[in-house]
């Protein structure tokens, strides 16, 4: 455990240190966002636009974190114990793409569909049933949504065509293509 307090303090100091524009925290066997760490980073945060916390054991962000890093691009939580997204998360107003990748999100966050400049969400191997469809196509910004490996309900799944401009893939078996749903 010393190790692994040792690593997430050497990466932060090192981003803190080369005025980086990414904090990477993958793989530091974190249960939580270190609340000391919003004070170590607060010189840099307004610069941090990257944040990598994947293969951890996070099971939600704190408003400390969110109010910290307000000028995220990408948010990458793959591979923790999610189960919903805060609230606060609605105020990171720059967010393109944020990535909640085998999770345990058994519903689609639906604080998502409130950011407008969000043009990729990734929740590929979650519990996901049902989706939002009439608050995602008012999404201005999204141009993908991979839903691979959810037991999405397609019977209930109703795609007004052509009002659907991004790319939605569910299944593992589909070609890729722009602009067109996936199922």
């Amino acid at each position: 455990m010393a190790e692994a307090v040792a690593q997430v303090a050497r990466k932060a100091r090192d981003a803190v240190d080369n005025e980086s524009d990414t904090l990477d925290l993958a793989n530091c066997l974190l249960n939580s966002f270190p609340e000391g760490l919003c004070h170590l980073m607060r010189t840099v945060a307004e610069k941090i636009c990257i944040v990598i916390l994947a293969n951890n054991a996070l099971k939600s962000l704190t408003r400390k974190f969110i109010t910290t890093f307000t000028q995220l691009r990408e948010l990458n939580l793959e591979g923790n114990y999610f189960r919903h997204l805060p609230e606060d998360i609605v105020t990171l107003e720059h967010l393109t793409n944020i990535n909640l990748a085998r999770n345990k999100f058994k519903e689609f966050p639906d604080q998502l569909t409130h950011l407008q400049s969000l043009e990729t969400i990734n929740l590929e191997a979650n519990e996901i049933v049902e989706l939002p469809i009439e608050k995602l196509i008012l999404m201005p910004s999204l141009k993908h949504l991979n839903l691979k490996g959810n037991p999405i309900n397609k019977d209930n799944l109703v795609l007004p065509s052509p009002v659907i401009k991004f790319e939605l893939i569910i299944s593992e078996d589909q070609e890729q293509t722009d602009a067109t749903v996936h199922l």
